[in-house]
């Protein structure tokens, strides 16, 4: 068997599956024993007799018959439990393993490739699959039908069996030697794996893009130099494996022709009364007691072939167990401390205080430096900033998304970090620069936060945003499917579809990340006094590169190489804030230039 902490807890709770698989596999084994027996007792009766006594034979058939159907319902038994024990077992697995990427932080992700974790939650969880339900098949049948047809054997002619187990032992030996070989050429095949679905997944997101650029003969040829690694690897991978198959029947091969040599020569020499010694042994073989014998040996085929590719298989499910118990061990940088308190009947002040914050990937360089600001509840707040100013990282560092140090963010007072994660982002609907849409209907995309929103309110959503005529025109309205990641839409529709998710979600902090930038100028106007209309008194925050985003804004908040630069009303930024003052005279330029002066 296979054992880990994230295996051994579904051993326990299937138990029973487990427990009646290898019962009723047992029995099989057992009664599956005396077809040999049967069939060697007629071919004696056949060959000691000069007529056929039709009602002996006849009831070994029906005896036979038994022992058929018998094999048959406990076959039935053991595929559905052991087999169903199996898929539960790696059901279970993929739902934890989903559960942990939930759980997971943004840091890994950035540092582990989509394509490495799909092969974990497929070929992987299929090779540990396979090993807890066929492995158990072939473990059972490999110890106690081996030990049955050994001792069966050995009641028929020691010496015989003996003959027949030396060279079987060796196909154990030699597969032992080859498992942790056949382990390594199986990692090595999983990475290669790896990254062919990390380049098609890379590709297949970005075809746009290389359709745009007309890259797709040079991807063509780097794919194929990707998928010809993986080619080699598996080769390699099932080139150990043929060889070893390849020893084992040669050896099953030379073993039943040494018997068949061997025991056609002591039958003839017992029927000429004359018996063969060996060492002192007299071998006194009938032709039934062969026929049993070869059957024996037949039987016992299987369980020798089954222990030679158990360790193969083992070798396989030990690297993919690996690779997902790595996975789950995988430290979870952003979590709940224990005593953590709820954030509740929030009013949506937030503060800022020595805040100073680098990126886990690149601990030495800080993208916020000491940023200090209070915003009072309900005001509507502006942020900008030169790119890579640190705008979308303090308004990520609102929503939990990244650890901060304790004392540095508070919303009514309260320290975010003693906070439970999910009070924390129940208070703030976030709309992100990156819209993500799910291929779902425009209508449940809207409602995704709720399962209870009503039609009326989805369409409310989509008012605020500016958005229910689009939708309106759709060829099936709120019904219509918005293709993957939102592909059938302009990227203005999926701004305002994102933003009208995030208003009816109604939390009392709204934050926008350069919401409204694929919009035109009356959209933005409408969208921001439906912002001020039904969000008054209630925080919101947006987030621009814009100045007419954050013109009407109560309070900016002016960031510079992460720094705070200003926080005060337009008007008076005009005086303070040499960067928004800047900010003010590009776009007054601007639209001179477009206005043809």
């Amino acid at each position: 068997m296979l054992f880990g902490k994230y295996l051994n807890k579904y051993y326990k709770k299937y138990w029973y599956m487990f427990i009646i698989g290898v019962l009723s596999l047992i029995a099989v084994d057992y009664v599956q024993l005396f077809e040999p027996i049967f069939l060697g007792q007629i071919v004696d009766h056949l060959s000691q007799n000069e007529s056929a006594d039709v009602s002996f034979i006849g009831s070994l058939c029906i005896r036979l018959l038994g022992v058929a159907l018998v094999m048959f319902l406990g076959r039935m038994l053991w595929r559905f439990t052991l087999f169903g024990a199996s898929r539960k077992t790696e059901a279970g697995m993929r739902r934890e393993m989903f559960q942990k990427c939930e759980r997971l932080s943004q840091n890994y992700f950035h540092s582990t490739k989509v394509g490495s974790i799909m092969s974990w939650f497929t070929t992987d969880l299929e090779t540990i699959e396979e090993y807890t339900g066929f492995g158990t098949v072939q473990i059972v049948d490999a110890t106690f039908l081996g030990i049955l047809v050994v001792i069966r054997m050995l009641s028929l002619d020691w010496l015989m069996t003996i003959f027949a187990l030396i060279p079987m032992i060796l196909i154990v030996v030699l597969g032992a030697l080859v498992e942790k070989f056949m382990a390594i050429k199986w990692e090595q095949r999983q990475k290669n794996y790896d990254r062919l679905y990390d380049f098609a997944q890379e590709n297949f997101t970005g075809i746009a893009v290389i359709k745009a650029f007309v890259k797709e003969t040079k991807e063509v040829l780097a794919f194929s130099k990707v998928a010809k690694k993986n080619k080699d690897a598996n080769i390699d991978y099932v080139r150990v494996s043929i060889v070893f198959d390849t020893l084992i029947e040669i050896t099953i091969a030379l073993i039943l022709s040494m018997i068949l040599g061997l025991g056609s020569w002591f039958v003839w020499a017992c029927i000429n009364a004359s018996p063969v010694h060996i060492f002192g042994h007299a071998v006194n073989l009938t032709p039934g007691n062969l026929i049993t014998f070869i059957g024996y040996f037949d039987t016992l085929v299987w369980p020798m072939i089954a222990l030679g590719s158990l360790f193969s298989m083992r070798a396989r499910a030990r690297a993919s167990l690996k690779r997902v118990s790595d996975f789950l061990d995988a430290p979870e940088d952003v979590k709940d401390a224990q005593g953590v308190s709820e954030l509740t009947d929030v009013q949506g002040e937030i503060e800022f205080r020595n805040l100073t914050f680098a990126y886990p990937s690149a601990p030495d360089r800080k993208v916020l430096s000491d940023v200090s600001a209070v915003i009072r509840p309900g005001e509507l707040i502006g942020v900008i900033g030169r790119v890579g100013s640190g705008k979308t990282t303090l308004i990520t560092l609102l929503s939990r998304l990244y650890n901060v140090d304790e004392g540095t963010i508070f919303i009514d007072g309260k320290d975010i970090m003693k906070c439970s994660i999910k009070s924390v982002r129940n208070a703030v609907a976030f709309v992100p620069q990156d819209n993500f849409l799910f291929s779902d209907t425009v209508a449940n995309n809207i409602g995704f936060a709720s399962s209870d929103y009503s039609r009326d309110d989805i369409i409310k959503g989509a008012r605020f945003a500016d958005v229910d005529d689009n939708i309106k025109g759709f060829s099936s309205g709120y019904d219509t499917v918005s293709g993957e990641r939102g592909i059938t839409l302009s990227g203005g529709q999926k701004q305002r579809i994102s933003l009208a998710r995030a208003f009816l979600k109604n939390s009392p902090v709204l934050v926008l990340d350069d919401s409204v930038s694929a919009v035109d100028v009356d959209t933005e106007e409408t969208i921001l006094k439906n912002i001020r209309c039904e969000r008054n008194g209630k925080t919101t925050i947006i987030i621009a590169s814009r100045i007419s985003s954050v013109s009407h804004a109560d309070r900016i908040l002016v960031l510079c190489e992460g720094k705070v630069e200003a926080f005060d009303t337009p008007d008076r930024l005009l005086e303070i804030s040499p960067t928004y003052k800047k900010m003010v005279y590009l776009q007054e330029l601007e639209k001179e230039v477009k206005g043809g002066n």
